[in-house]
């Protein structure tokens, strides 16, 4: 096992990797800016090495620094979190060649996964449903451009092929506006990841976003820990996730599951994994690969009994996985709710002192946080502040817990978007289960008219 890991995060992903290496015995170092002196994570690890002002790019994007932190303090291995510098395949190459262990797949799964046409080649490759597109980068060829187009059929979506988190993307509806959309995206794509390559999918009319989390050793095995629903969603951002995911069927989790454990081994994949997918009309369509935990892996948690971020540390150990792919039960059912500090109607941050902190509790409740009382957030980072996930015998049990757990939470001092929260667990087509995408910007811009 592991002797020394260095938490290349913040926030409560940060606490919850230290909690992992806790139970498994490892000593942990905890890296954090200036103005995170006072995050709980800080406070508990066993040694702290501050790496920098508040601003991310002086701080947790600092390479330099976080080497030179594992150095200092002798640490065998680096655990990125997700975020940050957790998807940076220079990142992982700069770690494993200064002799520390890389928590996550090697380099070149990273490059290969980060760049989405090389990515879909490869799934396509793997037997992964793909979206029908351009399957490949498109040209400085107007007319072909136009043309395929046509092939596809509107509408269709121009995407970076370096892109994420929902930047990078531009929707097309009518021939009229293509080029100009391409031309915008490839000078976005150039200024935001320093690549201008983008390409062409069909864009779905009403799709809902389902997720297969997988785990793969290094000894060439590979399981799939059923799907996530991540599809209540605003400007591409994930809110609300659960999982099973609801209206899938054991048959179809075993066919996308398999195939995506399948593509593992083939990839020769190592450590924890979310193949992320599009499903319409009962199909499934591969959009990216996330190579890193995902912020809703406690959902995946909950319903399989598996502790995700302590496979990540035995798998980076060298251990073959605990697991098979007949030891895998989905049980119950979990809702996960994204906690940001922020305005619920204009969703803008809401840094500042938490004068007041209550967590809730009750049967099937975890809370996912950093924050406690007097601890002031800071304006530099991400709004979330924190996860709150329920567990039921069903999902109305599952729902039911939410929605007593988002009425006994309190976060004083601070806007938060509970409110937000909590009309989303009211709101009867949740209920009904099946969303896609889109409906919660719909909703939201429909109520602000």
């Amino acid at each position: 096992m592991l002797e020394k890991v260095l938490i290349a995060n913040r926030g409560e992903i940060a606490l919850r990797i230290l909690r992992a290496c806790r139970e498994l015995g490892i000593r942990t170092v905890a890296v954090h800016s200036v103005a995170d002196r006072d995050l709980k994570h800080v406070r508990l690890a066993d040694e702290t090495v501050c790496i920098g002002p508040a601003a991310s790019a002086d701080s947790y994007l600092n390479i330099p620094a976080i080497i030179s932190a594992a150095e200092l303090t002798g640490a065998d291995a680096i655990h990125p979190g997700y975020g940050f510098l957790s998807e940076n395949a220079d990142f992982a190459e700069r770690v494993e060649s200064s002799g520390f262990i890389f928590i996550g797949p090697t380099a070149q799964t990273i490059r290969t996964m980060g760049d989405k046409v090389a990515a879909i080649a490869g799934m396509k490759s793997a037997g992964i449903p793909c979206v029908p597109g351009s399957d490949g980068p498109l040209g400085q060829d107007d007319a072909r451009n136009l043309e395929l187009a046509r092939e596809i059929g509107y509408p269709v979506i121009i995407k970076a092929a370096g892109g994420g988190g929902g930047r990078g993307m531009r929707t097309v509806h009518k021939e009229a506006d293509l080029l100009g959309a391409i031309s915008v995206t490839r000078n976005e794509a150039r200024s935001a990841f320093g690549n201008a390559m983008v390409y062409m999918e069909k864009f779905l009319v009403n799709p809902r976003h389902i997720e297969i989390q997988v785990l793969a050793d290094t000894q060439g095995n590979a399981i799939h820990l059923g799907e996530r629903d991540c599809s209540m969603q605003r400007r591409h951002q994930k809110v609300v996730e659960e999982s099973p995911a609801p209206g899938i069927t054991e048959e179809q989790r075993r066919f996308i599951g398999e195939r995506c454990a399948e593509a593992c081994r083939t990839l020769a994949y190592r450590g924890a994994g979310t193949f992320e997918f599009l499903y319409e009309d009962g199909e499934f369509y591969f959009i990216e690969m996330n190579t890193r935990i995902q912020v809703e892996h406690p959902v995946t948690e909950l319903v399989t009994g598996v502790d995700l971020v302590k496979e990540q540390l035995r798998i980076a150990a060298g251990e073959p996985l605990r697991y098979r792919q007949a030891d895998i039960r989905i049980r119950g059912h979990a809702i996960e709710c994204r906690l940001n500090a922020e305005d619920p109607v204009k969703f803008v941050p809401s840094p500042g002192k938490i004068t007041q902190y209550h967590a809730p509790g009750g049967p099937g409740i975890r809370v996912d946080t950093h924050v406690y009382s007097g601890y002031a957030v800071p304006p530099y980072y991400d709004s979330m502040i924190g996860k709150l996930i329920a567990w039921g015998e069903d999902r109305e049990s599952a729902i039911a817990r939410m929605r007593t757990a988002l009425s006994e939470i309190v976060i004083g001092g601070i806007k938060t978007n509970i409110p937000l929260q909590q009309d989303i667990l009211a709101d009867p087509r949740f209920h009904a289960s099946g969303t896609n995408i889109h409906y919660l910007e719909q909703r939201l811009k429909a109520e602000s008219q």
